[in-house]
């Protein structure tokens, strides 16, 4: 009986036991997969602007004056490179891509990456007062009205939710300009001067992501305050604020996390036509002149630029969804002794 045991044990001792990868290795392969998935989105990105720019006619057409004579095209063309085979132009096109060197603006000779990132200041500004705005402003009424348990006031966040999703930005910010700028002459109607012109842009930019958080958090937190563990927590005794803030609120909050991470790439594309309709000197401001100049260079340095800007909010946003969601906290704390 004893050997029976004695191999029993030694057989046990045979066998693989598996193991938690370490906390390194788990960062690590995340951080490599959101690298490739960052070059595949900037390939396929570049090479949608590639295909649309060739397909809406010559791209000489955006900078040349109308009437320009056959040389003066031809000499264009062999200058920029458009007289190589279609497929070479779009080799060297992704090959830019991934050097950094997107070469001289079509339309006025400067380096196209420069010329995006002097642009980007001014609307790193507008784009972080909106998400200001909109996170304060969306989750306050989220948060108020799932708080209060008043079915008026949730109707009323609910309602103004919907009209700030409604209402499209060109409108919001040519009626803010008609009331705060020419009637009221608070505000500055465009431009940006001081940091006065970065109201008006910011609250209009801030209308739709701000409304779509307020909704997601109310409805968020309704919907966890009838999660088993928060009536378990109720039934122990605890105080309600401490159920609130331990269990309602981490685990609510985890969907706004996400949509705040989305809405990053809605802002620089918001940014587009806000920055147009109060002449704000920002990168969609300049990629709307770009593409109606067909200036591919700086279209190309607008895009990666963009990608690889929204790209590291959304890890931002993520490495923030680890440390709060308690799930996720357990199982990094499990395998940090094992790394």
């Amino acid at each position: 009986m004893r050997d029976g045991n004695c191999r029993k044990a030694a057989t046990r001792h045979l066998i693989p036991v598996a193991h938690d990868p370490p906390v390194w290795a788990i960062m690590l392969f995340s951080l490599l997969r959101r690298i490739a998935i960052l070059a595949l989105t900037v390939v396929a990105a570049t090479s949608t602007v590639f295909v649309l720019i060739h397909a809406s006619g010559d791209p000489t057409d955006g900078f040349l004056a109308p009437g320009s004579g056959p040389e003066v095209r031809d000499a264009a063309r062999q200058r920029l490179g458009l007289d190589k085979p279609i497929v070479e132009q779009y080799v060297m096109f992704v090959g830019r891509t991934f050097t950094g060197d997107f070469g001289d603006s079509w339309r006025n000779r400067q380096p196209a990456l420069e010329t995006v990132i002097g642009r980007l200041p001014a609307t790193l500004r507008l784009s972080a007062a909106a998400i200001v705005i909109s996170v304060i402003g969306g989750l306050s009424l989220g948060l108020g009205s799932a708080w209060m348990r008043s079915g008026l006031l949730r109707s009323g966040v609910r309602l103004l939710a919907m009209l700030g999703q409604a209402f499209p930005a060109f409108w919001l910010g040519t009626l803010g300009i008609m009331v705060f700028a020419v009637e009221l002459r608070w505000l500055p109607p465009s431009g940006h001067q001081d940091w006065r012109s970065l109201i008006l842009p910011a609250f209009t930019l801030a209308a739709y992501p701000g409304s779509l958080i307020a909704r997601l958090t109310q409805a968020s937190l309704i919907d966890v305050a009838t999660r088993p563990y928060v009536i378990h927590a109720h039934a122990k005794g605890l105080p309600p604020a401490a159920v609130w803030l331990r269990h309602s609120l981490p685990n609510a909050l985890l969907p706004t996390l996400g949509m705040i991470g989305l809405q990053a790439g809605f802002l620089v594309g918001g940014a587009i036509v806000v920055e147009s309709v109060f002449a704000y000197p920002g990168l969609g401001r300049l990629a709307m002149q770009a593409t109606s100049e067909r200036d591919l260079p700086v279209i190309q340095a607008f895009v990666v630029v963009t990608i690889v800007l929204v790209s590291l909010v959304n890890i931002v946003i993520d490495l923030l969804a680890k440390l709060i969601d308690p799930v996720q906290r357990d199982v990094v704390g499990r395998a940090g002794p094992s790394g």
